[in-house]
């Protein structure tokens, strides 16, 4: 697991190096810079000296090392084209040291120019440049984007340019990874260590690829830090791979028993139940409606039927209950939802298994997740019971808007998995995985490709699959959510985005488990 640091942490970490480490915060930011300028040129092998630089400052820190980074271009050889979004007398400190050193520097050489922002006409020198770097503000943002610097931003992302910015996207809240008005990079060096805001939320959507860089303290401070938000590496996905025994047989690799599906939406349980046997498990049963098995009979892969008689209602209700006991019984875990439907008698009967099946291992899912919310969740015994809801499902689920939500999103995940004691999966762009002891594990594959209809009941079969015959949920369900993601991942070097589908993503478990293994061994 890669630590995840909170911006307060990382500002304590300056404050660490200047009192503790005695190094003086001018010398910090020369480090940084140092550190922004090998970044770049070792992401943009491409830029020789025929390449103009634009860089974009503002009157805080993250103007001071943008200051420091253009010195270092020009010293190398480029034209680069500053633009300073505020008035001389607003800097102080190490960001006005730079900037004299650099208006000092400027005098001797004719290729490169800074400019004071005045108006949106001085924006047209970034048209010219190959590269802006972005140092306009800093990890203090909250709230609206003022002027000038929302224009800047905007004016920047209108053009073809590489955005590369210094620390975080400018107009990003790195502590609720939201924005109004964000620079579009497509690289971000962030200073001192990773910052979880840049790793979820408008973070993910707008940072680019993440890189480290260094303001020259080391890893001291950073080891001693108490930590709760982690990014998922491979390694970890491997070591979460369930260990299969010569002398097993299909009954010891996990039995699935899926309640899944329904006369409306057969298709839902189709994916699953393929995903299960493509991620190990021994064997599985689908409990679908009697009626009308036939719609998905001859798509269903290895499964068993386990057909209950509905009375040609198509769908699952209260009197389905009694019926099914003998397979619950069997299972080593229950994936419920997917696929069932709404009608008031489902969700009664999906509410009265998740209730009386108290230590049964359960993957709750889509229909079932809203069944939870109608009731509260504060109802229920969730031990051993993993939850996987998009984020809409999720807002139901405690009764929050969307918007409530995503203001506030790693907060909302952490309190319902601790109350509940549930393992919640929330399937996103990142997804993110809340224990509840309090962690949060944010998973590093997958792609748009993802977001289509199905994609969510892939990765419901995957963690039940997995979960079903491992010893340990948590590292099971961290592997499942990773391979999810990878599958998609190895799809999109062969395809793009728009022809990855469920069916390709399930069918194409197998490559990335394999692939994860070559990887690793």
């Amino acid at each position: 697991m890669i630590p995840l640091f909170s911006t307060e942490q990382i500002r304590n970490a300056d404050k660490y190096a200047i009192e503790q480490l005695k190094i003086p915060g001018i010398v910090l930011m020369e480090n940084a810079s140092i550190s922004i300028f090998d970044s770049i040129r070792k992401n943009m092998k491409s830029l020789d000296r025929s390449s103009v630089i634009g860089i974009v400052a503002g009157k805080g820190n993250n103007g001071g090392d943008a200051f420091a980074v253009a010195r270092h271009f020009i010293n190398s050889g480029f034209s680069v084209k500053i633009i300073f979004a505020g008035k001389r007398n607003e800097l102080s400190g190490d960001a006005e040291t730079n900037f004299t050193i650099l208006t000092k520097l400027l005098k001797h050489i004719g290729s490169s120019e800074l400019l004071l922002y005045k108006s949106k006409k001085d924006l047209s020198k970034l048209k010219s440049c190959d590269v802006i770097i972005d140092g306009l503000l800093g990890t203090g943002t909250k709230g609206e984007v003022r002027e000038p610097y929302r224009s800047i931003i905007e004016y920047a992302n209108q053009l073809d340019s590489i955005k590369v910015a210094i620390d975080l996207p400018s107009g990003l809240n790195l502590t609720t990874a939201t924005a109004s008005t964000i620079i579009n990079a497509d690289l971000t060096i962030t200073l001192a260590d990773y910052k979880t805001g840049l790793f979820y939320g408008k973070g993910y959507e707008f940072a680019g690829q993440v890189e480290k860089g260094s303001i020259g303290i080391g890893s001291e401070y950073f080891d001693n830090q108490n930590v709760s938000e982690y990014l998922i590496e491979p390694e970890d996905a491997f070591l979460g791979l369930p260990q299969k025994k010569k002398v097993s047989h299909k009954y010891s690799n996990g039995k699935v028993l899926a309640i899944a599906g329904s006369g409306k939406y057969p298709g839902a349980a189709s994916l699953l139940v393929r995903s299960l046997f493509q991620v190990g498990t021994g064997a599985a049963l689908l409990a679908f409606p009697k009626s009308v098995r036939n719609f998905i009979s001859s798509n269903i892969g290895e499964t068993v039927f386990a057909p209950y008689n509905d009375k040609e209602k198509e769908h699952l209700t209260t009197s389905n209950i009694t019926e099914l006991k003998p397979q619950i019984n069997w299972a080593d875990v229950i994936a419920i939802g997917s696929g069932l439907g709404r009608d008031e008698e489902t969700l009664e009967a999906v509410a009265s298994i998740i209730k009386k099946e108290k230590n049964k291992k359960m993957v709750i899912d889509a229909d079932a997740i809203y069944a939870v919310g109608e009731i509260g969740y504060s109802q229920f015994d969730f031990k051993n019971k993993i939850f996987t809801p998009h984020h809409a499902e999720f807002a139901h689920l405690i009764d929050v808007t969307i918007e409530e939500l995503q203001l506030n999103l790693l907060n909302y995940g952490s309190e319902f998995a601790q109350q509940s004691g549930s393992i919640l999966v929330l399937k996103g762009a990142p997804t993110i995985i809340f224990l509840p002891n309090g962690e949060k594990l944010i998973n590093s594959t997958g792609n748009v490709g993802m977001a289509k209809f199905g994609s969510g009941d892939v990765l419901t079969g995957v963690i039940s699959g997995l979960t079903s015959y491992s010893k340990n949920i948590e590292s099971a369900i961290i592997t499942g959510v990773y391979l999810h993601g990878l599958s998609a991942d190895l799809l999109i070097e062969q395809e793009t985005e728009y022809g990855i589908t469920a069916t390709k993503i399930e069918e194409n478990l197998p490559s990335a488990i394999s692939f994860l293994r070559n990887s690793i061994i």
